[in-house]
């Protein structure tokens, strides 16, 4: 197995799961904290890759990122080169295909918290940010483990946008769903299993984590 492979996969997706959970509290809660129609535009938005191929959100992003359009001239300006066939460009297109995987399970956490609640916390004093900080993120802790959870399975997993916006370079790029791709052309058969196969590991110890924590939660109540 490559094990280079492994250590940048991990590392892409721990560091796309700590951005987003970042991003996507905020976001989270601006979207759950009412109906009016923006929000739902943005929450139809952050859902987009559930239904988009992934090559396509990774060809938007290789164009976009790429010295054709006026953020790609902007950030080869401030950095010195372009970010496609980066791991700086790999992050990006990560924690966008991932994005709806951290804010819906928010979403659906911080509009479940109890109205009336919050209402008389607010009625007490409590600033807005005090209420959330109090009252919404300790009742919603479990949905930040499942968010975690499944932002790091399914960046781990991801292919098609790694290939287009990462392309396949060693130690920079190549993650273990790339690596498997090489070997099944190259005929490697018993690597390719080896990697399936811890893919399909870290996969499922990861829902197990989600699922065994949601039963004791049962449990406990």
């Amino acid at each position: 197995m490559d094990f280079a492979a492994l250590g940048l996969t991990l590392r892409l997706a721990s560091l796309t799961t700590l951005c987003l959970l970042l991003v996507a509290t905020p976001l989270a809660a601006w979207i759950a904290g009412g109906s009016s129609i923006a929000r739902r535009v943005v929450q139809a938005a952050v859902a987009l890759p559930l239904v988009l191929p992934p090559t396509v959100l990774g060809f938007y992003l290789l164009v976009g990122l790429g010295p054709t359009t006026a953020l790609g001239r902007t950030l080869i300006t401030l950095i010195g080169h372009p970010l496609a066939f980066t791991f700086s460009g790999l992050l990006i297109g990560s924690m966008i295909y991932s994005l709806p995987f951290a804010v819906q399970p928010l979403v659906v956490a911080f509009a479940s918290v109890d109205r009336p609640t919050l209402e008389v916390a607010s009625v007490l004093g409590a600033s807005p940010w005090t209420v959330f900080r109090r009252i919404t993120l300790p009742l919603s802790r479990m949905s930040f483990l499942t968010a975690a959870v499944l932002t790091f399975a399914h960046t781990v997993g991801e292919f098609g946008i790694v290939l287009m916006v990462g392309g396949d370079i060693p130690g920079i790029t190549r993650t273990l769903s790339i690596s498997i791709f090489d070997d099944v052309q190259e005929l490697r058969y018993t690597d390719a299993n080896l990697t399936a196969v811890t893919l399909v590991a870290l996969s499922f110890l990861a829902l197990l984590v989600v699922y065994a924590r949601g039963n004791r939660r049962s449990e406990l109540a």
